[in-house]
C-alpha cells in the first residue's frame, strides 16, 4: 500500500532512481529499495526524516556526515554512492545487500555458533579499523547496521556517523540506540574508537545469546544500566564460547574506555587469533585422541583376563616368583604393544609423533571450556578431603606393597615363613581407605577437569610414547598415506620436512652432518614453548586491559614483543636448514657450507633455550609464597 510519503519522493526522483519498495524504517528515516535508471541496477535509499530535514541545521550536519561516510573505501562497508537533496528531501544512495541483518539472521534462526560468531564479529571489527584510521567513528554499532550477504556470507556494516548526524534518535536526548550505546554516550560525552567498540560488545553479547546486554521499560532505563550496571561476564553464561573470544567480550564492555582494547584492529587480530586456534583437527587424530590412544577398548579387559590366568598357571608350574614375572611383564610389554600397533596405523596415515601434541591440546582446550561452564565454582570441600585422605592412605598402602615385594623376591634362606604381621596390617588398614578414596577423588576431579586425556596426552607425548612411535613406524608395510597438514604449526611441518629430507640423505652424508637431527628438535621444541608461553602473555594482557598508567601491562607488551621476534628467528632457522637440505639433495650445497648453517641454527636454539629459561624463573618468582 501506497502512502503520501513514497508518492512525493518517488516524484521528487523521477528519472534518476524508481523505487520498488520499502524496505523498513526507523528513528534515523526510511529506506527504500529502488534501482539506478543510468546504470540500471540495484541500490538502497535511505532518505531523512522530513520532519528532520525541515531543520536547517540538521540538514547540513547529515550532508556531511553523509559525504564523509561515502569517502570510505572497504569490502567490510557497504558504499555510499551519492548523497544529495531533491525537493525538499535529503537522502543517501547506497548499494544493495541482497541478504539479511544480523539482527535478522538472530531472530530468526537463534544466536550464532561460536565459529560463525567470530568471524562476524571479526569482519565488523575490520570495518570499524578502516573507519578510524580514517577519522570516522561510526556510534551506532549494531545488529541491525550489520548485514550479511546472501551468496558469500561477507559482512557489511552500514550507517558510518550517520546516527550523530540525524540527532535524537533514542528520544533521550542522545543519539544512537540505547541497547548498543556506550557509557559516555549515554552521557552525552564526547565519543571516540572505543565508544564503538562498546558497542561491538554488546553486538557480540546479542550474537551469542540472542538478548540485550540490558533491557528495560524505557530508554532512560536502558541507557542508565548502560551507565551504572556492569556486563555479566560472557563466560558464566554456559555459553560454548570460547575463552578467549568470551573475555574479548568482556573487555569490548568495560565501563571506563581505557580497559576497552586499544584499537579496533587489536580486537580484529584477536578475533582471528580464536579462529586460527579452533581450526579443525584431523579425524584420523581426533579418533586417535578420543580412543585409538587409550587402552580402554575391549581387548585390554581381555589381555588382562589372559594375563592373569597365564601367570596363575606360571605359578603353579615354575613358582611364585616366576608367576609375579608373568604378571609384571603383561602389564608393562601388552599395553606397549598395543601403543606401537595404535601408533603404526596412526603413522600409515601419514602422520607423526609431533601432531599428537597439538591434537591433544586441542581436546584439553575443549573439555577445559566445557567444564568450565558446567562446573565453574572449583574443587569442593569433599573433594580436598578426600585428595588428603588418597594420599596419605596412598602412601602406607605403597609402603606395605613394597614390603610384601620384598619378602616375596627374597632368597627362602632370608624370609620367615609368613609374611610379616605389620605388612597384613598395614594392607588392611591403608588398602580399603587408599582404593575407595581414592576412586571417589579422581570421580569429583573428573566432573573439573578431563583427568583421563591429561594422562594419556602426557603418556604419549613423554618417552614411552616417543618409544612406542618409533616402533610402531619401524613396523610400517606398504605406502603410507600423505595426510593434510592445515593442522600443523609452521614449525612442526618445517622440522617434519627436514627430517624426511635427512632420512632420504645417503648414510655417509648424514653423519656428515652431526647432530643436525637434534638440533631440529632442540629448534622445534623452543618454538612450540615459545608460542606456549606468547599464548599466556596475550591472555594476561587481555585480562588485564590496557590502561596508560600501567607499567605491568607495557611490560608484558615489551614480553610479548620480544617472544614473537625469537620466534621468528626460530622458525626461519628451520627454514634455512630445510632449504639448504634440498640445496644438498640437488647437489648445489655442500656439507662444509651446510655445517656453517647448522652453527648458526644451534645458536638460534641455545638463545632460545636461555631466554625461555629466564622466563621460567621470572614466573617462579611471581608464584613464589610470599
Amino acid at each position: 500500500m501506497l502512502d503520501d510519503l513514497f508518492v512525493a519522493f518517488q516524484t521528487a526522483l523521477a528519472g534518476r532512481y524508481s523505487i520498488e519498495r520499502e524496505l523498513g524504517r526507523g528513528g534515523m528515516g526510511v529506506v527504500y529499495l529502488a534501482r539506478e535508471v543510468q546504470l540500471d541496477r540495484p541500490v538502497a535509499i535511505k532518505l531523512l526524516p522530513p520532519e528532520r530535514a525541515a531543520d536547517a541545521a540538521l540538514r547540513e550536519r547529515f550532508l556531511r556526515e553523509a559525504r564523509l561516510a561515502a569517502k570510505l573505501s572497504h569490502p567490510n562497508i557497504i558504499p555510499i554512492h551519492a548523497v544529495d537533496e531533491a525537493g525538499g528531501f535529503v537522502y543517501y544512495v547506497m548499494a544493495f545487500i541482497d541478504g539479511e541483518s544480523l539482527a535478522q539472521r538472530v531472530r530468526t534462526r537463534g544466536p550464532l555458533p561460536a565459529s560463525e560468531g567470530v568471524r562476524v564479529l571479526r569482519e565488523t571489527a575490520w570495518a570499524l579499523a578502516s573507519a578510524h584510521a580514517q577519522g570516522v567513528v561510526h556510534r551506532d554499532v549494531k545488529p541491525d547496521n550489520i548485514l550479511i550477504e546472501a551468496a558469500s556470507h561477507r559482512v557489511l556494516v552500514a550507517d558510518f556517523g550517520i546516527a550523530a548526524a540525524v540527532g535524537d534518535a533514542s528520544g533521550d536526548g542522545v543519539s544512537g540506540t540505547p541497547e548498543f550505546m556506550s557509557p559516555e554516550q549515554a552521557l552525552g560525552q564526547e565519543v571516540g574508537e572505543r565508544s564503538d567498540l562498546y558497542s561491538l560488545g554488546a553486538t557480540a553479547f546479542f550474537a551469542f545469546t540472542g538478548r540485550m546486554l540490558f533491557a528495560g521499560q524505557t530508554p532512560t532505563e536502558v541507557l542508565a544500566k548502560q551507565v551504572t550496571e556492569p556486563a555479566p561476564p560472557l563466560a558464566s553464561l554456559g555459553l560454548p564460547v570460547p575463552r578467549k573470544v568470551a573475555s574479548l567480550v568482556d573487555r569490548c564492555l568495560a565501563k571506563d574506555p581505557a580497559h576497552r582494547p586499544a584499537s579496533a584492529n587489536e580486537v580484529a587480530e584477536q578475533l582471528g587469533v580464536a579462529l586460527e586456534q579452533r581450526r579443525d583437527v584431523p579425524v584420523a587424530l581426533r579418533s586417535f585422541v578420543k580412543g585409538n590412544g587409550r587402552l580402554d577398548g575391549g581387548g585390554t579387559l581381555l589381555g588382562a583376563m589372559g594375563v592373569l590366568v597365564a601367570s596363575i598357571l606360571v605359578a603353579s608350574n615354575f613358582g611364585g616368583q616366576a608367576g609375579l614375572a608373568t604378571i609384571l611383564g603383561g602389564a608393562t610389554l601388552l599395553p606397549f604393544a598395543a601403543m606401537a600397533a595404535a601408533a603404526r596405523r596412526l603413522a600409515k596415515l601419514g602422520f607423526a609423533h609431533i601432531d599428537l601434541t597439538p591434537a591433544f591440546q586441542a581436546e584439553l582446550d575443549q573439555a577445559r571450556e566445557e567444564y568450565a561452564v558446567q562446573h565453574a565454582r572449583g574443587a569442593s570441600r569433599l573433594e580436598r578431603v578426600l585428595k588428603v585422605i588418597a594420599a596419605a592412605s596412598g602412601i602406607g598402602f605403597a609402603a606395605s606393597v613394597a614390603g610384601g615385594f620384598t619378602w616375596f623376591l627374597a632368597p627362602a634362606g632370608l624370609r620367615g615363613g609368613t609374611l610379616a604381621p605389620w605388612i597384613y596390617s598395614l594392607l588392611a588398614v591403608s588398602g580399603p581407605p587408599a582404593v575407595i578414596s581414592g576412586v571417589l577423588y579422581l570421580s569429583l576431579l573428573e566432573r573439573r577437569r578431563d583427568v583421563d586425556t591429561s594422562f594419556w596426552a602426557r603418556i604419549w607425548t613423554g618417552p614411552i610414547g616417543r618409544a612406542a612411535w618409533a616402533i610402531g613406524r619401524r613396523l610400517l608395510r606398504g605406502r603410507v598415506t600423505e595426510s593434510a597438514i592445515t593442522h600443523r604449526a609452521t614449525e612442526l611441518s618445517l622440522g617434519m620436512a627436514a627430517e624426511r629430507l635427512f632420512e632420504s640423505l645417503p648414510r655417509a652424508t648424514r653423519d656428515a652432518l652431526g647432530d643436525l637431527p637434534a638440533v631440529l628438535l632442540r629448534l622445534q621444541d623452543g618454538a612450540q614453548q615459545l608460542r606456549h608461553h606468547l599464548e599466556g602473555l596475550q591472555d594476561a594482557m587481555n585480562d588485564a586491559g590496557e590502561s596508560a598508567a600501567s607499567s605491568a601491562y607495557d611490560g608484558m607488551r615489551h614480553d610479548r614483543d620480544a617472544i614473537q621476534a625469537s620466534l621468528g628467528e626460530t622458525v626461519a632457522a628451520l627454514e634455512t636448514i630445510r632449504l639448504n637440505l634440498l640445496r644438498l639433495h640437488a647437489g648445489s650445497e655442500s656439507v662444509a657450507g651446510f655445517t656453517t648453517h647448522i652453527g648458526l641454527a644451534a645458536d638460534v636454539s641455545a638463545e632460545v633455550e636461555r631466554m625461555l629459561a629466564a622466563q621460567d624463573d621470572v614466573e617462579r618468582l611471581l608464584h613464589a609464597p610470599r
